[in-house]
């Protein structure tokens, strides 16, 4: 039996067809373009050699195909995702997973929170940004897996008509970012918990626009939240970064992102106690968490903005 699994989450940046418009300040990417981003993500996806990966910033499947059909170990693999439009009929960025391990069946987007869940009278308060992805994997072994994909709302300020070029409604707008960001990260909270009263081990990777340790991150993970005695590692996530084995400081370099000359690491692998080195419950245990991201030092025009985030987990035995 295959004695180690692989997950990695991987934003691409706008992936989408030659020509195709995105947003009013960004042009499409000509054929050449195209084919230089498309050539280089083949390759980080080869480099990652995960058994499964989330994606992020996918405007288009048949786009992320033809990536996959320029791997070397991927053109089998197993896509699971979906698009995206606006009423324009302009794409719009989705998530999506790739796996080398079989699936239980196809994906379940979640566009819409929990019921009774909102955040003002915005008519799209009770929905996700990008739908996160729910997939079940299953494990070398038969073990079923939850993986959810996800991809939270962004930092970039949410100006609205009418605001001002101020100090004031700068701030405004990136409460509002804040607000929506915090409103996914509880709705996906909810969805999540539900999932962990199954008792299947559970992996949220992707995009989540925060460090590990902000409270919308923790909102997710339920750092600190209140639950039965004994039921503490069952009840919540855990970041892997945190908890792999080979922690070495001198040499750790996890940063996903690079932002007004800051480095952040935004993406991140969360885990249930399944795969937790001081549960009882273990059927594996997180080794190691590296991060490819020499990327984002060399600005090459067809990369993506993102470092790319793999984590490897050893399994215990027979996890039938």
């Amino acid at each position: 039996m295959q004695e180690e699994i692989r997950f990695a989450t991987f934003n691409v940046c706008n992936l989408a067809p030659a020509g195709a418009k995105l947003y009013d300040n960004l042009e499409p990417l000509s054929p050449a373009q195209y084919a230089a981003k498309a050539e280089w993500t083949a390759r980080q996806i080869d480099l990652l050699d995960a058994d499964v990966i989330g994606f992020q910033e996918i405007f288009s499947q048949a786009a992320l195909r033809d990536v996959l059909s320029r791997t070397r170990h991927y053109r089998e693999a197993t896509v699971a995702g979906y698009d995206a439009m606006d009423p324009a009929g302009r794409m719009l960025p989705t998530v999506a997973l790739v796996s080398r391990l079989p699936l239980a069946g196809a994906g379940v987007a979640w566009a819409d929170f929990p019921t009774g869940m909102s955040v003002s009278a915005d008519d799209n308060a009770c929905r996700f940004a990008r739908a996160p992805l729910h997939v079940q994997v299953i494990l070398p072994g038969g073990q079923l897996t939850d993986v959810v994909v996800v991809h939270l709302k962004s930092r970039r300020p949410d100006y609205r008509h009418g605001d001002g070029n101020d100090a004031a409604s700068y701030a405004l707008a990136n409460l509002r970012s804040l607000q929506r960001r915090g409103a996914e990260a509880v709705a996906l909270r909810v969805l999540a918990s539900e999932l962990g009263h199954s008792g299947r081990p559970r992996i949220v990777l992707g995009d989540f626009n925060d460090i590990a340790n902000a409270v919308t991150t923790s909102i997710v993970m339920g750092a600190g939240a209140p639950c039965e005695p004994g039921m503490e590692m069952r009840a919540r996530l855990y970041d892997a970064n945190a908890i792999q084995l080979r922690q070495d400081a001198l040499r750790h370099v996890g940063y996903t992102n690079i932002h007004d000359s800051a480095y952040m690491t935004i993406d991140h692998i969360l885990v249930s106690e399944h795969f937790h080195p001081a549960s009882p419950r273990a059927i594996g245990v997180l080794q190691e968490v590296t991060y490819l991201n020499d990327h984002l030092l060399r600005g090459l025009p067809h990369a993506s903005d993102h470092g790319q985030v793999l984590a490897r987990i050893k399994l215990l035995g027979n996890i039938d």
